[in-house]
């Protein structure tokens, strides 16, 4: 049972500059890769996921950003952290490229760490960042979620909030089989192209139940009254303390938005999906496209050849191409 409380919403002014990263997940798909190593720092082509996000937080104007983090997480915090002596070996070689590369973790935002102690869930992770937030909106990103550098979702987002202020959630029209893997909004017209108004949430409705089409995907931009909610909200699904209840609760008193998202998104939590992310995003780099798709072309065509078969087991992204997702 959620408990009721009085509507307490910021007004739509003051841009939002603070991200929130909630990084403690203990990443058991994708053992034992992950028994030493965060899951969040998992090479995507030649950066840790984690990187992407910070960089997309960074892109969209956000210049303060914390990381939620448990125990053995300790590689993030040192990875946006300066290496000095690994910065001298490359300057004293002119190697102003690799230079370049390590530097810019650090130079991405001001960037603050937190433990989140006990695993209560994503809407204890964000609770956790009430100190460092205060009485600001601030967005929360989640890193299983990559979203394609050239898309501006967070930026809409940010936009949206600051014409009609409380929280802003992203949407995706995902296939109604599989709708439960996520927390599903009921929405109405809000009078926009591409912004609805939320009206309920429910976090993995049981299949066939799902109030719509409409999934949340990890990108939030959320007014600070989200915090006294959740200190009133108790375990949800899992045992867990959710963040779709506590929006759930705003949603009740008109002030969360949704912006449905069309673009590019990779997903990141699956290992099929995990290496379908790495292909799709080595193949549209310059530097390393062109002759990994040519080698890409030619591996393809020799399971072919073989009778093997090209297809795979498909994990989560069924359905999808290429393991990105867009609009059903």
């Amino acid at each position: 049972m959620i408990v009721p409380h009085t509507p307490a919403t910021s007004p739509p002014t003051g841009a939002v500059r603070k991200a929130v990263v909630p990084a403690a997940g203990l990443g058991t798909r994708f053992l034992p890769a992950t028994k030493a190593t965060p899951k969040e720092m998992l090479p995507v082509v030649d950066k840790p996921a984690i990187q992407y996000v910070v960089e997309e937080a960074a892109a969209a104007g956000l210049d303060d950003v914390l990381m939620v983090t448990g125990r053995h997480k300790r590689a993030i915090e040192d990875h946006f952290d300066h290496a000095l002596e690994l910065e001298q070996t490359l300057a004293a070689k002119g190697d102003t490229v690799r230079l370049d590369a390590v530097r810019d973790p650090a130079r991405l935002a001001d960037i603050h760490h937190i433990r989140q102690g006990d695993p209560l869930g994503l809407g204890h992770a964000v609770l956790c960042a009430r100190r460092h937030v205060g009485d600001q909106p601030f967005a929360v990103l989640l890193g299983d979620d990559l979203i394609d550098p050239r898309e501006t979702l967070l930026s809409r987002m940010l936009d949206v909030r600051a014409r009609r202020g409380g929280s802003v959630v992203a949407l995706l029209e995902v296939a109604p089989d599989q709708a439960h893997l996520y927390g599903c909004a009921a929405v109405e017209s809000a009078g926009e192209d591409g912004v609805v108004r939320v009206t309920g949430l429910v976090e993995k409705p049981a299949p066939g139940t799902a109030p719509s089409r409409f999934a949340v995907i990890g990108r939030y931009v959320l007014d600070p009254a989200v915090f006294g909610v959740l200190e009133r909200t108790p375990p949800g699904r899992g045992g867990e303390i959710q963040l779709t209840d506590a929006l759930q609760t705003l949603a009740a008193d008109g002030t969360v938005h949704g912006v449905v998202f069309t673009g590019l998104r990779y997903d990141t939590g699956d290992k099929a999906d995990y290496l379908r992310t790495v292909v799709r995003l080595a193949c549209g780099r310059s530097d390393l496209g062109p002759a990994f798709t040519a080698w890409l072309k030619e591996f393809v065509a020799g399971l072919a050849d073989d009778g093997s078969g090209a297809d795979g087991e498909k994990g989560s992204g069924e359905g999808e191409e290429g393991g990105v997702r867009r609009a059903a």
